[in-house]
């Protein structure tokens, strides 16, 4: 056994529903994977590294790139291939995958050194080879660039990545528990890539002083002497390591009964889970729930379990919908099951039921036979082609480039991520082209080899969505319209966070109404931090126009400093009534004049909505539009859908 200096798993104090997704994963690996939402500190990455010293070791061939077992081996792998190769137990890969990975060092890409030393080509294993029978981790996953995203919902759908790059055509085995954890204040994760979570698990820090002590005491105990501490918990991680073997041997034999599994698919179309997954991910979580009690026949008590891990992220139906499960809805549905079910038949004699799980029930992982890891990705191909299937269509924001490429997204040129358009001679690049490069020098190669000299080099020519700023400055004083411009307001930062995430866009609302205004929702990606502040939005009292217009002036400042990609959109909904200066004395309209220039001067692109009603209109909004150099458009002209849509139109 290795010895490490992770925390101990067994040492984490609390979070008994982490600890127990996290085994249930290492059980059985075909469940998917686990993803830990919650606060910062809250021990999401600590457990997470932590469950890699208590997974039992698993057998492949020494020094294989591709973790391959004996019995079925990579074509690519040279080690492979030899006839006298070996097996040896190795510890459970566990793989970080840094949200800075390039595509080719997570698919792997064409080994350089030996194209350049014997002339011919030979493929350099990423990191999903790398993490193939294990675990791949992903730090703040919600983070992730989309073109990394798109790699690895396709290569978690089919178990298989497949790279065609640089004149190579290779296809190797990528079967691995997928680990992530986010702090929803960072945004949220793309719909297509939660359904790939087998099951979900929020966090919070304890709230018991006692608790909280004991966690600092261990913590500071670790840090101090991380061996020594490592040391006192090995008997600890040894029998859990212990535990999880049996569960993992024991899970081919646990048994769900046909009425069980009726059970499942009633909970979840009761529930209303649209993704099929969430039914085939909870059958098999309830036969690890069993395993890992030491019991070979699955009980109801089990289902309900797995429905508290798989059933809360695939509930989302809209964006400002708050995951979770509704726990009276889910006991009355358990009671009725019980009421038309016939009582479970107890485990016989000897079927384990002496087996107890150690550290609260929590489990971890080791591979399962070839032949139920082929069962596994067969299944989950499947069902990953019906839920691509029933995707939500989503309207694009349109380009910030040509007219003529309205309804596409604005693609930023020579993007230092994304995918790679195309390479370009450039003699000091800083993305070199690989293969652009050695062709080249295979052009002019002689016959004392390939020489690359700096006539050869190529830069990589990469492509990727830019982002924007959409800055809502809403009159939220005393009138009439007050109320519809907040319902007009809710339903466009709804509408337009619904694709945020993939766009890398972002939504800030200041809200002005008495004597200042407020910066209500600071710039976020994260649908659930926009609920929050939009969830009751203050009305009456006086104008500050002049303030509020400030106020946008320095969160765009702010932008600017942070390096948003594309200029930021501000959309101003007001009757243009100010009647509360910044300075005491002045001309509250003067000074909204004088902001407008301001913003106007930073050439802000801007979009008015004139909320002013009645018979007598001053058309003071107009007034600002113009002076912002922005077009006026009245309310009454626009719905929530509709100001959704003229601000992705107005982003171009």
């Amino acid at each position: 056994m290795n010895f490490s200096l992770n925390f101990p798993f067994s040492a984490i104090v609390g979070q008994e529903q982490l600890r127990q997704a996290l085994m249930l994963c290492a059980v059985d690996p075909g469940i998917g994977g686990v993803l830990i939402r919650g606060d910062k500190g809250t021990a999401k990455s600590t457990a997470a590294r932590a469950l890699a010293e208590v997974l039992p070791p698993i057998e492949l061939v020494a020094g294989c790139a591709f973790n391959c077992t004996l019995q079925a081996p990579c074509e690519h792998c040279e080690v492979c291939r030899q006839s006298d190769r070996v097996t040896t137990l190795s510890p459970v890969p566990f793989v970080t995958l840094p949200l800075g990975a390039t595509e080719d060092r997570v698919l792997g890409s064409l080994d350089l050194s030996r194209a350049l030393n014997g002339g011919h080509k030979a493929f350099q294993p990423g990191l999903l080879a790398s993490a193939h029978r294990g675990l791949l981790y992903i730090d703040e996953v919600n983070l992730l660039a989309d073109h990394l995203v798109d790699v690895l919902l396709d290569v978690a759908a089919m178990g298989v990545n497949r790279v065609q790059r640089e004149g190579l055509s290779v296809s190797h085995p990528a079967r691995f528990t997928l680990v992530g954890t986010m702090n929803l204040e960072e945004g949220d994760l793309r719909p297509q890539l939660l359904d790939r979570f087998g099951l979900m698990v929020e966090v919070t820090a304890p709230r018991e002083k006692a608790v909280r002590a004991e966690v600092v005491r261990r913590r500071i105990g670790f840090e101090a002497d991380p061996a020594s501490y490592v040391a006192t918990w090995r008997a600890q991680q040894d029998a859990l390591q212990s535990t999880l073997a049996t569960a993992q041997a024991l899970l081919p034999q646990v048994k769900l009964d046909d009425a069980l599994l009726d059970l499942i698919s009633h909970l979840c179309c009761e529930l209303e889970v649209a993704s099929l997954r969430a039914d085939i991910v909870m059958y098999k979580t309830a036969r690890a729930i069993a395993a890992l009690a030491g019991r070979i026949q699955v009980t109801p008590q089990d289902v309900r379990g797995a429905a508290e891990l798989v059933l809360p992220h695939r509930r989302r139906r809209k964006p400002f919908e708050q995951p979770g499960l509704d726990q009276e809805k889910l006991d009355e549905l358990m009671r009725q099951a019980e009421q038309d079910s016939p009582p479970q038949q107890a485990p016989a004699d000897g079927e384990g039921s002496d087996q107890q799980p150690q550290d609260g029930g929590q489990s971890g992982a080791e591979q399962q036979s070839q032949d139920s890891e082929q069962s596994n990705v067969e299944q989950d191909e499947q069902v990953f082609a019906a839920a691509a299937g029933g995707q939500t269509a989503r309207i694009s924001v349109e380009a910030q480039s040509a007219p003529g490429d309205a309804g596409r997204r604005s693609m930023a040129q020579q993007s230092p991520r994304g995918h790679v358009l195309r390479a370009v001679p450039n003699e000091q690049p800083t993305s070199i082209a690989i293969g652009a490069t050695l062709r080249s020098a295979a052009l002019r190669a002689t016959d004392g080899g390939v020489q690359v000299t700096r006539a050869d080099l190529h830069q990589q020519v990469r492509v990727g969505t830019s982002a924007s700023l959409i800055l809502f400055v809403v009159d939220a004083s005393g009138s009439m319209a007050a109320q519809r411009r907040m319902e007009a307001l809710k339903g466009a930062v709804l509408n337009l966070l619904t694709d945020a995430y993939q766009q890398r866009d972002e939504v800030a609302v200041v809200a002005f109404r008495g004597q200042r205004a407020e910066l209500l929702l600071a710039p976020t990606r994260s649908v659930d931090l926009a609920e929050q502040g939009l969830r009751e939005l203050p009305t009456g009292g006086r104008t500050p126009l002049p303030h509020a217009l400030q106020l946008a002036l320095e969160t765009l400042q702010r932008a600017g400093a942070n390096g948003n990609g594309n200029p930021p959109l501000l959309v101003l909904l007001t009757d243009g009534k100010g009647n509360v200066p910044i300075n005491e004395g002045a001309d509250p309209w003067r000074e909204s004049l004088a902001m407008a220039e301001l913003l106007a001067g930073r050439r802000t692109p801007a979009l008015v909505i004139d909320t002013e009603n009645g018979y007598l209109r001053l058309g003071r909004a107009a007034q600002l539009a113009q002076a912002l150099g922005a077009e006026c458009l009245t309310l009454e002209e626009l719905s929530a859908d509709s100001l959704a849509l003229t601000v992705r139109a107005r982003l171009a």
